[in-house]
């Protein structure tokens, strides 16, 4: 059992989403970042389906009233237990009394904190994770509040030699060499229905050109500041979007869709961002500046293919360390 004792800026439980629920007006949702929630889930030896904390630029402050294998992804937000640095990418004992906290946001936007049994929380249409617009799922569709009690799942793993100290293995997951976050971000970028609608100058700008996130982004959509862009369409029949989906509406600025987009979208589609480059995406805060470099889909899907088949060698390898027996093994 996890106590919430400050609830941070905006903290929810999040997993895969719910995806085939558009018909039914309801976004996918889920973790921003999915790579980064799938890792922090391999490293504790949950499924990739369990619930994990997403939490956004400033963390919470948790009271661990019972000893937990943690594990922290993601952003780098200056996390700490008990004072002392909590390292990230690996699995984390943590005794029961711990108190795990946050700082400030060195780099990146989101982080994931993972517990050996994951998180509970109520099943809505397939899904812990919170649609904060709905305002269902995770914690009565709410992020998390002061006071809190949060209840997480049977761990699987073998407790260290001593679980009344914390404990750190040697080894960690080195997949944030994965996840660059300087800037300007390089976003790969699928040419959509209007790319070819776009006046020449425009493409080589949004080619050339660095954008600049705007303060009123968040889990909907990124709304990008720089060159003004002049769509040759006018605006289409409603279409369904997906996430990294790189709208133009009327007033030349391009917005990106995040995981709480809405479901349908009337604006030119002038691409979408390859898969491969959504953690990216999700780590972009407001004022990061990024880039676009068109590339066409069959190198997507490679690399597409490329990264799930990094993150099933991770998942077997992870496999031949748990259960942990004990802190020599």
């Amino acid at each position: 059992m996890i106590r919430v004792e400050y609830p941070g800026l905006l903290s929810t439980l999040q997993d895969l989403g719910r995806p085939g629920c558009q018909h039914l007006g309801v976004t996918p949702g889920g973790a921003m970042d999915r790579h980064s929630a799938a890792i922090a889930n391999a490293l504790v030896g949950n499924p990739a389906t369990a619930a994990v904390l997403e939490m956004t630029l400033q963390g919470p402050r948790l009271h661990f009233e019972r000893g937990a294998w943690v594990a922290l992804t993601g952003a780098d937000l200056s996390a700490e237990v008990d004072g002392r640095p909590l390292p990230g990418w690996r699995p984390v004992w943590l005794p029961a009394g711990s108190r795990l906290g946050f700082g400030r946001p060195r780099l990146g936007c989101r982080a994931y904190l993972a517990v050996a049994g994951g998180f509970e929380a109520e099943i809505v249409l397939g899904s812990r994770g919170t649609d904060l617009r709905a305002g269902f799922g995770g914690l009565k569709g709410r992020p998390l509040g002061k006071g809190d009690v949060i209840e997480t799942g049977e761990s699987r793993l073998a407790l260290p030699d001593e679980p009344s100290r914390p404990y750190v293995p040697a080894w960690c997951a080195a997949w944030h060499k994965a996840l660059p976050l300087e800037c300007p971000a390089r976003l790969r970028l699928i040419p959509g229905p209007d790319w070819q609608a776009l006046p020449d100058v425009d493409r080589r700008t949004l080619e050339a050109d660095v954008f600049r996130v705007g303060q009123s982004s968040d889990r909907m959509g990124l709304r990008l500041e720089g060159p003004l862009l002049h769509p040759a369409a006018a605006e289409r029949l409603s279409t369904g979007v997906t996430f990294g989906t790189l709208q133009l509406p009327p007033g030349g600025q391009p917005i990106l869709l995040g995981v709480d987009r809405q479901t349908t979208g009337g604006y030119p589609v002038l691409g979408t961002v390859a898969s491969v480059d959504h953690p990216r995406l999700a780590q972009l805060r407001p004022g990061e500046t990024v880039r676009f470099e068109p590339i066409p889909v069959e190198r997507a899907q490679t690399l597409y293919r490329i990264r799930a088949l990094q993150l099933r060698r991770l998942r077997t390898s992870l496999g031949l360390r748990w259960p942990l027996n004990s802190p020599s093994s």
